[in-house]
């Protein structure tokens, strides 16, 4: 399959790996249309990658060892025990993870777009008309602009899979994400080399160090629980939203304050409630997973094309995956048809069951937690297990291998 034209509508991370994929697999003329203007905004927010994902990903020409990173060895899972400083270890794992920031690694894939890409900041996609020849895409300053294919890299709430599948949206999970980033990152336990769980009634707090780009390094965290009367709060939280500084209400941040001074072991608590407000903002959970990964002249990416709630530390490694599949599609197909329709018959399994795993996670760490403190490392890893289906080597978390799809 060579020539033709692709748009590939958001420029975010699932973005930049598409024009990517798009120019290895051969199209003529890649336009991307990303609503922010100019450089995308950076919360702070660290992503990690499994190491063997990294790996892979890596000799497909989608990840440089030339980022900055921390390296990750294990994940401590801890509840607070009283006074004890750092509270008492319920449970260590191997967790081979390379740390990033989000801000860097997007940088890295915007500069890796070719430079025959046409990379259109402050446009924003209004309407998706799909044509027998292609697809048609109405914009917010009235014009419209034809490509043989489209491809939604638009997030969660993405306006190319409400034209393939109308009223498809994420479903809220009934918690959210409290997430922040400290300068607040010396005198880590293991020099940084953990991520550790702090573990309480109704939840958890994942912490975990990622480059600061500037040679150091930040605390980077995120808690999850339910809010107190969420509809009185947030009645907007069923639709997919996002809640950034400055809109967290006194209320909220006061109960997440008080949540941590109360189950945190004082070490953890303090790093949490020392990171500054204008560094701190909710996510709410969301899942999705849509009926196919391509449509017609269409196809969805990363998390427009299904929400795993983020507890498998896969979204981005999948996303990327979903790029390098799509390229091999364009490789190997003859039309636009036989691309698509491979590119969805690989992808759509994987999403599914990253999808699953990250639900049954989520139950179990979130909505239905155990009695944290009667449990030892032998009722943990039983516990841990029973997510995993009994084999984390077939559970997709961290992300699936690249060659499951």
């Amino acid at each position: 399959m060579r020539g033709g034209s692709i748009a590939v509508v958001g420029g975010s991370i699932a973005g930049c790996a598409v024009a990517l994929a798009a120019s290895r697999g051969g199209a003529e003329r890649i336009t991307v249309l990303e609503r922010a203007d100019a450089r995308l905004r950076d919360r702070g927010v660290g992503i990690a990658l499994h190491s063997d994902r990294f790996d892979e990903l890596r000799d497909a020409g989608y990840v440089t060892t030339q980022l900055p990173w921390a390296p990750l060895s294990r994940r401590v899972w801890s509840a607070r025990d009283g006074a004890a400083e750092h509270g008492r270890v319920i449970g260590e794992q191997p967790f081979p993870f390379r740390a990033y920031s989000w801000g860097s690694l997007w940088s890295e894939l915007r500069r890796r777009v070719p430079e025959g890409v046409s990379y259109r900041s402050g446009t924003v996609v209004t309407g998706v008309e799909p044509q027998a020849d292609g697809v048609t895409l109405r914009l917010d300053t009235g014009e419209r602009e034809h490509f043989d294919a489209v491809i939604g890299a638009d997030g969660y709430r993405s306006v190319v899979r409400e034209a393939m599948f109308p009223g498809t949206v994420a479903a809220y999970a009934g918690y959210i994400g409290w997430r922040g980033t400290s300068p607040d990152a010396v005198d880590l336990p293991s020099e940084g080399r953990d991520a550790h769980n702090i573990v309480f009634p109704g939840g958890h707090c994942m912490l975990y160090r990622i480059p600061d780009g500037a040679g150091g390094h930040l605390l980077n965290w995120v808690l999850y629980t339910a809010p107190p009367r969420a509809e009185d709060l947030y009645p907007d939280l069923r639709t997919p939203t996002s809640l950034p500084p400055g809109r967290l209400d006194s209320e909220l941040t006061a109960y997440l304050r008080g949540l941590v001074a109360e189950h945190f072991p004082p070490y953890w608590a303090a790093r949490v409630l020392r990171t500054p407000a204008e560094t701190t903002f909710i996510q709410p959970i969301y899942d999705l997973e849509v009926p196919r990964y391509a449509s017609g002249r269409m196809a969805l990416v990363g998390d427009a094309a299904g929400v795993a709630r983020p507890h498998i530390g896969g979204g981005s490694v999948k996303a990327l995956q979903d790029a390098h599949a799509l390229e091999n599609a364009l490789v190997a197909g003859g039309s636009w048809k036989e691309v698509l329709e491979t590119y969805d018959a690989g992808r759509r399994p994987v999403g599914a069951a990253m999808v699953a795993l990250a639900r049954r996670m989520g139950a179990a760490q979130v909505e239905n937690t155990p009695d944290w403190s009667a449990m030892g490392r032998t009722e943990f890893d039983a516990w841990w297990q029973a997510q995993n289906n009994g084999s984390e080597r077939r559970s997709g978390f961290g992300g699936h291998s690249i060659r499951a799809g």
